[in-house]
Parts: structure tokens; sequence; C-alpha cells
């Protein structure tokens, strides 16, 4: 029996454009955000109905200024057990976090998923000009890797 091998082909795009592979085409662009004055019991209600562990926190301008988790928001709780106290007035402010990682809309969708794993964080606003404009999550990623042809590997 004879084996015939060609090589690498090139398999050609529709159109002839590039497949768009950037944050910007697989980022949630409708975000559930919080201000930094909403109170924690605020942020544990909207988390908990919208079944979303976090989310961004911007100013009246839609600038970012912070990220708040689950994870704040436990804070919060476990604070809560030494007060006795079974709400949580506090801040949004006092409790996020403040130094944030953000993504550029027109990254790599892969240079993003390389920043998911060496970062070890779940999700990352995505910022143009200081504005919020999107947030990309891993699971983001993970329906975005179907979409994609072998061409863009």
């Amino acid at each position: 029996m004879v084996k015939s091998f060609q090589g690498v082909r090139e398999v050609p795009v529709k159109n002839g454009k590039d497949q768009k592979i950037s944050v910007k085409d697989f980022m949630t662009v409708n975000v559930i955000t919080f201000h930094p004055d909403d109170s924690i019991d605020h942020v544990i209600e909207v988390l908990t109905k919208k079944k979303i562990s976090g989310g961004p926190v911007v100013d009246s301008t839609g600038g970012l200024v912070g990220m708040i988790s689950e994870g704040d928001c436990l804070r919060a709780i476990s604070k809560g057990q030494y007060t006795n106290t079974p709400r949580f007035p506090s801040p949004v402010s006092e409790l996020m976090t403040k130094e944030v990682i953000t993504m550029h809309p027109d990254m790599s969708i892969f240079d993003a998923a390389q920043e998911f794993l060496e970062m070890r964080i779940r999700r990352f606003p995505v910022v143009r000009n200081g504005k919020l404009v999107g947030q990309l999550s891993v699971s983001d990623i993970v329906r975005a890797m179907p979409k994609l042809k072998s061409a863009t590997w």
C-alpha cells in the first residue's frame, strides 16, 4: 500500500478574512456591575439571584474602580459572626479589590487564556480608555473554542 503525504495545508477562510479571535468578540457586554456605595447586603442579594460569583465596581461615569466577589462577601459574613450582625451594611468600597488587572478588548483570545492560567483569576474586566466595556471569564473562552476554525490555531 502506498501512502501519500501532502504536508500541511492551510484551510481557506471564508470571505478571505482572518477569523476574529480577540477578547471583544467573546466577552460579555451586558455586565452586572456594582457601585462603591452599594451595601454588601445588596451585592449578596444580586449574586445569589443572578447566580454569579462577582462583578466589576464602577463609578458614576462608568470607570472601573474595583471588583467585588463572593470571597469578599464571605469576609463580611465572617466578620458579622463576631459582631452578631445578621445584616451587612458595609459599603462595597470597604471590601472590594481595588488593584484590578484588566484586559483590552483587542487582546488575542489565546493571550487571554494564558493570563487566566498564570493569574488564576476567574474573570477579567475588559477596559478601553478607563471605561468598562465588558467582562471575560474562563467560561467565555471555553465556549469560544468550538467556534474557532482550525486555521486560526
